[in-house]
């Protein structure tokens, strides 16, 4: 029994020692300014990746279809492009970001690419939603003005929060601007479950000898999971951003949380859709292609 309780302690002893070692790694590295630089720019190798990839298909898509204008599929692959090539710059400079003044011009660099983002995705829900409509026989006149409209309320009010917040920059208004991101990563989670999933459950209604059919079901199913996983990740993380100081992104001591948080909700999820999506379109016959106006 004795041998029993000392085998215990000594387990619960090194589990102990673990967890503590673990800590102590976890604030050494976050306290560390040259671990903070190295996972910065680590950051901003992987953004500029993305970018680079999305920049290369756009140029394959132009190649292939350049009679075709500004269609629904370059201006995805384009927004990629600058997000992620934006992103990439912020990272590179993130120590100098966070000396600039007024303070305001910090959380504009750190949080547009965020709003950059949503819109680069809900235009993959606008282009599922009138492919939906279509295959119903159902106008889809109103599809992009609300698209447009969304996106202009979106932004203004995110332009207002940024005005009060620079005239007044009190701890409330910094949580009113994150629960408000938080809000609308949620709003776009479910955009993507709501046409993902109806174009989802149409595409299965389809005839199994379909062509293309099983390739087209599995391409927004993936896509679907993947969108809505990151923007329902990034919605409780600013909830948890906006509350708890020690889940603050817009710090340089917090590298580790930075890696993780913008590694599960940008980076892997646009590498994954950017891969899903990679097919060229065909030259002619084109009928899932439409030209933004």
């Amino acid at each position: 029994m004795r041998q029993l309780l000392e085998v215990e302690a000594a387990a619960a002893a090194a589990a102990s020692s673990a967890v503590n070692g673990a800590v102590d790694w976890w604030r050494d590295v976050n306290e560390s300014p040259v671990w903070q630089d190295r996972i910065f720019h680590v950051l901003a190798g992987l953004y500029g990746f993305v970018s680079a990839i999305a920049l290369v298909q756009l140029i394959r898509i132009e190649c292939r279809v350049p009679e075709y204008g500004w269609t629904t599929q370059k201006v995805f692959h384009f927004l990629n492009f600058v997000v992620n090539g934006v992103r990439s710059i912020v990272f590179v400079l993130r120590r100098n970001v966070q000396l600039i003044h007024p303070e305001i011009l910090q959380h504009v660099l750190l949080d547009m690419p965020g709003l950059a983002f949503f819109t680069t995705y809900a235009l993959l829900v606008l282009f599922w939603a009138e492919i939906y409509y279509q295959a119903r026989a159902m106008s889809t006149d109103g599809l992009r003005p609300t698209f447009y409209w969304i996106n202009a309320v979106i932004y203004a009010i995110q332009i207002i929060l940024w005005m009060v917040l620079w005239w007044k920059p009190v701890r409330v208004m910094i949580i009113l601007s994150k629960m408000f991101f938080a809000g609308v990563s949620l709003f776009a989670a479910f955009g993507f479950l709501l046409y993902g999933g109806r174009l989802f459950l149409m595409l299965q209604r389809f005839p199994v000898e379909s062509k293309g059919r099983r390739k087209k079901l599995q391409e927004v199913g993936y896509v679907t999971t993947i969108c809505f996983s990151c923007f329902l990740i990034r919605c409780v993380m600013m909830c948890l951003n906006a509350f708890d100081k020690a889940a603050d992104l817009d710090v340089l001591n917090h590298p580790i949380l930075n890696f993780f948080y913008y590694l599960l909700v940008e980076i892997v999820p646009s590498a994954l859709v950017l891969f899903i999506l990679r097919k060229l379109p065909p030259k002619r016959g084109i009928t899932q292609y439409h030209p933004i106006h």
